[in-house]
């Protein structure tokens, strides 16, 4: 188990094994057997083709050991977005989050209209790769569940979920700058 508080890495793979992006910082706001909900802000971010950025707005990050995908709340002026992933359940082996992206991503807007991303990256790469049938099925599976939770405002998306996590992780961080004076 992870502790409230610690800082941890998140590392994404590929399904061939290839890092496809690192978030140099995350801290850990609870750890269950369902989820993991880690916060990300002004983390550095390294992408497969060189490219480091640094995220603007905090983000609320839930990681499932038992679903396939996971989903980033971006807290912004105009409302939260959703930005969600299409990835294998996470694993944490003592030195980063890790999981494996598989394309298929749902961006859903503050309004709650949303879009459907990168099914054209998902077909190429599931050719190029070779995504077994039962991987694809999955991963379609996966959208679908998605797209409804949304729909329906299922936690997490529902704002009271994540001023909920987007309030302690600011109470946690007073108290480590309390802690170094």
């Amino acid at each position: 188990m992870m502790d409230v508080g610690q800082q941890v890495y998140i590392q994404s793979f590929k399904h061939d094994g290839s890092l496809h992006r690192t978030w140099a910082k995350a801290t850990v706001l609870e750890h269950t057997d369902e989820c993991l909900v880690v916060v990300t802000y002004k983390a550095m971010v390294s992408e497969s083709n060189g490219r480091v950025w640094q995220t603007r707005e905090p983000a609320v990050c839930f990681f499932y050991p038992n679903k396939w995908y996971n989903i980033i709340s971006m807290i912004r002026k105009r409302g939260i977005t959703y930005y969600c992933n299409v990835a294998s359940p996470y694993l944490y082996d003592g030195e980063a989050i890790k999981n494996i992206d598989y394309d298929l991503d749902l961006k859903v807007f503050p309004n709650g209209s949303y879009e459907i991303l990168d099914e054209e990256e998902f077909a190429k790469h599931g050719f190029d790769m070779k995504y077994s049938l039962d991987v694809q099925k999955l991963a379609w599976d996966s959208l679908r569940e998605l797209v409804d939770m949304a729909k329906e405002g299922t936690p997490p998306f529902d704002d009271e979920t994540i001023s909920h996590y987007f309030h302690l992780y600011l109470s946690l961080d007073r108290k480590r700058l309390k802690s170094k004076e």
